[in-house]
């Protein structure tokens, strides 16, 4: 047991399975090359986003799926099969700076059915979905995105926002450094985020102001504009109240509303938006109980193959003639995500195709 150990010492997750299971040299080198086939698919898809299916031993799918995130946002991955045998390997990448083809690592679950991974630099992220060559389940992903902090008005919700950041400030001398949160006098403040009181009290143009220190962060949380704050604020948990909205400071002519910004340390303000901005009904759906087909053929002149499984808000990766065959990847809403003969992933409606046997 010890020389077996001591032989998989050392090697990649990847390669343990590879061991472990006695996959030969030949047929997981197939399977590990699928990895660049997913970076340079072109599939988006808008947070949340549900798919189901089935994954077949050795079909050699996998599943990559492109989004924009913000810092502050929280991607959440899940994998669902009726078989909790089947190995799942899980990667996150992000489009790396002054090009559109490569994507560098940022986080790897393998053997999991979860990534969960807080945003740091905003930009273009990938997901990447494999199983392992043996797989024979049904599957279900869901793949969501939330707010790293808790929003900081009570009861408040995202049409609340009545100023983002980036609006003009000062006849264009300056621009906002923050969000305003509208509601009415007294609402209390929450705190977004566990830290600890910095300086309360009034000044300069924020009024009464409430600054908590994020250490998990590295960044300082600012509240501004309060009607009061709560006396001796110290050691701060996630939602505690720390004030009560008002129109103190340079806001003495506005209706009364929380300013929110966030502070790097050593890297000055930042937008805070993906931190608190909610997203709605990301719940995951219940699985639907009809069969989809593992291949079909277009039946329509029209064949539009989308990166999205929507036609508005989408893009046209191809134009594909009526009679051509696709191996069916799985499905979102009416929507078959599907592998043409080229080993190109599109999404096609389901209207346009039929089932072959």
């Amino acid at each position: 047991m010890k020389k077996a150990g001591d032989l998989l010492s050392g090697l990649s997750e990847k390669e343990r399975y590879q061991k472990e299971n006695n996959i030969s040299d030949e047929l997981f080198a197939i399977w590990e090359e699928r990895l660049q086939n997913g970076l340079q698919q072109k599939i988006q898809v808008d947070l949340p986003h549900y798919e189901y299916g089935r994954l077949f031993p050795r079909d050699f799918n996998i599943y990559s799926y492109q989004f924009y995130l913000m810092p502050g946002e929280v991607i959440d991955a899940s994998v669902f099969t009726d078989s909790s045998s089947t190995r799942m390997f899980l990667e996150l990448y992000k489009q790396a700076e002054d090009t559109d083809t490569v994507f560098e690592k940022l986080s790897i679950k393998h053997n999991s059915r979860s990534l969960e991974y807080e945003v740091k630099e905003p930009g273009l992220y990938k997901l990447l979905i494999q199983p392992e060559i043996e797989a024979n389940s049904e599957f279900e992903f869901f793949i969501k995105k939330t707010p790293a902090y808790e929003f900081p008005v009570f009861e408040g919700k995202n049409a609340d926002i009545g100023s983002y950041w980036g609006d003009i400030r000062g006849g264009g001398s300056r621009s906002h450094e923050g969000i305003d949160i509208f509601a009415s006098r007294g609402t209390p403040v929450i705190a977004a985020s566990s830290g600890r009181a910095g300086f309360t009290g009034e000044k300069g143009l924020g009024g009464k102001q409430v600054w908590v220190r994020d250490t998990d962060r590295n960044q300082s949380i600012y509240y501004a504009h309060l009607d009061s704050i709560v006396p001796n604020l110290g050691s701060i948990r996630k939602g505690d109240t720390l004030g009560f909205v008002g129109n103190t400071g340079n806001a003495r002519t506005t209706p009364p509303h929380l300013h929110f910004g966030i502070y790097k340390w050593r890297g000055g303000a930042i937008n805070p938006i993906g931190f608190v901005y909610r997203v709605e009904e990301a719940e995951k759906p219940e699985r639907p109980g009809t069969r989809i087909p593992f291949r079909i053929e277009t039946t329509s002149s029209q064949n539009n193959l989308r990166n999205k499984p929507a036609s508005s808000n989408s893009k046209i990766l191809k134009k594909g003639s009526s009679g051509e065959t696709m191996l069916v990847k799985g499905k979102s809403a009416d929507w078959l995500h599907v592998r043409d003969t080229l080993d190109q992933s599109y999404f096609v409606h389901e209207s346009i195709v039929r089932e072959l046997d």
